[in-house]
């Protein structure tokens, strides 16, 4: 993984494009949150309805910090504890402090703080979260390959990053705070 790459992508995505990136399991396809258009052309590329909601990753609790202070001090413990790590948990935003845009017909939205090298440095980079949702089309099982994205996302993505998935097999599982189980396993 090169600074220049990363130094690529985050340009792209501040500029309104959307970015491939390898995460934990699976290629990633990510933007700007707060962009309505980019969200919006990402949902296009692939194919997902809006009111599905995605997923945001950060590289620090402190990027996602502002999503964690109406947290009863237990729930704040539980969330912190996985991360940074391949968690992501289903959080809470009374504030509406994500636009809707990426909650899809949520009152919550699905956050992780990644330990892949590689995210980290997208979003330190970036400053911010960024998108995380798989680089698929919705009814086709993840890329987890670069050949795979450049075959259906090549000309549709603003910069692909190169670098290598983290080990795990399938994608990050998700939890909710009021279960022990995994809303994706």
């Amino acid at each position: 993984m090169g600074w220049w790459h990363i130094r690529q992508a985050a340009q792209a995505m501040h500029q309104g494009g959307v970015i491939a990136y390898p995460t934990e399991a699976v290629w990633g396809l990510g933007c700007d949150p707060f962009n309505e258009s980019a969200v919006q052309h990402l949902l296009n590329i692939k194919r997902r309805p809006m009111h599905k909601g995605l997923i945001l990753v950060a590289s620090s609790v402190q990027q996602v910090k502002p999503l964690l202070d109406n947290l009863a001090l237990e729930d704040y413990q539980r969330v912190t504890a996985s991360w940074p790590g391949p968690v992501t948990w289903i959080l809470p935003d009374p504030d509406d402090l994500i636009p809707y845009w990426v909650k899809g017909n949520h009152s919550s939205v699905a956050v992780r703080v990644s330990d892949h090298s590689l995210v980290k440095s997208l979003c330190d980079e970036f400053g911010s979260m960024i998108v995380s949702t798989s680089a698929n089309y919705s009814d086709r099982h993840p890329a987890r390959d670069k050949l795979k994205v450049s075959i259906h996302f090549k000309d549709k993505v603003a910069a692909i990053v190169p670098g290598e998935l983290g080990l795990l097999a399938k994608p990050t599982q998700i939890f909710r705070l009021d279960s022990d189980t995994p809303v994706r396993a």
